[in-house]
């Protein structure tokens, strides 16, 4: 293999040796499932420095053309399309055209504010005097960071949280890697890491937050360069992490000063929960991203991302060369809504009302003898008996569920998931309770209170 690979290349820079394996992938030479060796020999027999193979093989990965997959190695992707790796394309296939969708993950749209007195307020939108201009405007800088659970040395805005991810990752991680995430995590995140190349550790969740001592375990086995969490409504658990948790983990954190700590606040202002934030005892390697998806419209597509200037500045510089900066226009919309009395009181409406729709359905569970986890956003994670059988049950029903498998970095050892999106469940509980006690269950199974039938009514 060293010497197949060392012949094809003539070029040793690190986009030499990319395109070289590229064209041995391509040619069906290297065919998928191989696996290739390691950096450092690949290097010893080029006679270059690893850094420079690291370089090579993380555009093979972001292309598609390898993955790795921890300690096991690198191996060959194969001619696969893109879309059928992501676990995120696997959220939604089975729900496409049931009645009633609730793998979405998204806010319901009767309980966002609307924008049209804020898009009047703002005038004709003549925000850009020059392509120069700061890539926030002033007013929503400050706002913002008097928002922020601490105080920033650096603030951005960009085209949402997945955007503030993905840059943040393109600054922060290298191939090969070793980047720390909950366990289970959001798919797109997992999606993100792995087009990097990184090699993902994945650290289980209690009700607080994070375990202490599994992270303190995974911290010391892993060498990671990067740390990301969701601090509340954790997504699919509702998990939310608790101020003497932080405290923990920060404490734990502060011996590995190469750790990069990166939080997904994509709840915002609908969670229950306030911030709370590692920043608040690490702030000069903490990085906070701020969502306003959910809680004020998708469609605005701006999150706010503060940290270390280092790293801040190398994401807006990086912006430069592609879309520049947010829309002001857009960012003026938000501003407004993060100002108006009547939107604040609208949004604080919406996060009771979610926090209502979760409580009824999971008391409703919780009296059919199903556990389910909902504490705070608009998910709720169901273990099942069998996550493939559930979902047919459900469908079955006129229900779109999203499955678990996509959400685990690694087996959880608890058994199988479903997640759903309880904060687009208005009324039926009863209902929808039942169809989910029996979907849950054994095949078989006949727990007490179960009487689900085909065709539910009053809920939606």
């Amino acid at each position: 293999m060293l010497a197949l690979i060392a012949e094809a290349v003539d070029d040793r820079s690190a986009r030499g040796i990319a395109a070289a394996v590229s064209r041995l992938v391509t040619a069906g030479t290297l065919t998928a499932g191989t696996r290739l060796p390691t950096v450092r020999d690949v290097a010893r027999s080029l006679g270059v420095s690893p850094t420079t193979v690291s370089e090579a093989w993380g555009s093979l990965a972001r292309a598609g053309a390898i993955q790795t997959r921890g300690r096991s190695g690198t191996f060959v992707t194969g001619a696969a399309s893109g879309r059928t790796r992501l676990r995120y394309a696997q959220l939604g296939s089975t729900s496409a055209g049931l009645p009633r969708d609730l793998s979405t993950g998204v806010p319901d749209h009767d309980l966002l504010p609307d924008v049209t007195a804020a898009l009047r307020r703002i005038g004709d939108g003549r925000l850009t005097t020059s392509y120069l201009d700061a890539p926030v405007l002033p007013a929503l800088q400050d706002e913002l960071r008097a928002r922020l659970p601490f105080a920033p040395q650096r603030l951005t805005v960009v085209d949402g949280a997945m955007d503030a991810l993905d840059r943040i990752i393109g600054v922060a991680v290298r191939f090969g890697d070793h980047v720390l995430v909950e366990n289970p995590a959001f798919p797109p995140l997992l999606d993100l890491l792995d087009a990097a190349g990184a090699s993902v550790v994945g650290v289980p969740l209690d009700t607080e937050g994070l375990s202490v001592t599994a992270l303190t375990e995974a911290l010391s086995q892993s060498d990671p360069v990067a740390l990301f969490l969701q601090p509340r409504a954790h997504n699919p658990t509702g998990v939310s992490m608790s101020a003497a948790r932080a405290r923990e983990l920060a404490a734990v954190l502060t011996g590995y000063p190469r750790v990069t700590i990166v939080e997904d606040d994509h709840a915002g202002d609908i969670a229950s929960a306030p911030p709370v934030s590692l920043g608040t005892h690490l702030h000069d390697r903490s990085v906070h991203v701020a969502g306003f998806s959910k809680s004020h419209g998708p469609d605005l597509r701006l999150a706010a991302v503060g940290g270390p200037a280092e790293l801040i500045d190398a994401v807006a510089d990086r912006r430069l060369l592609g879309p520049g900066w947010s829309s002001r226009i857009l960012q003026a919309v938000l501003l407004d809504l993060l100002t108006s009395p009547d939107t604040m009181a609208t949004v604080a409406k919406a996060r009771d009302e979610y926090a209502r729709r979760r409580e009824t359905l999971l008391s409703a569970l919780a009296a059919r003898g199903v556990p389910a986890g909902a504490a705070d956003g608009i998910n709720l994670w169901l273990p099942v008996d069998d996550q493939q059988r559930a979902m047919v049950t459900l469908a079955g029903h006129g229900i779109g569920v999203a499955p678990g498998t996509p959400f685990l970095v690694s087996p959880s050892g608890g058994g199988d998931h479903v997640r759903l999106t309880v904060g687009l469940v208005r009324d039926g509980y009863d209902d929808l309770a039942d169809i989910l006690a029996a979907a849950a269950r054994p095949a078989g199974g006949n727990g007490s209170g179960s009487r689900a039938r085909p065709h539910p009514r009053g809920w939606r």
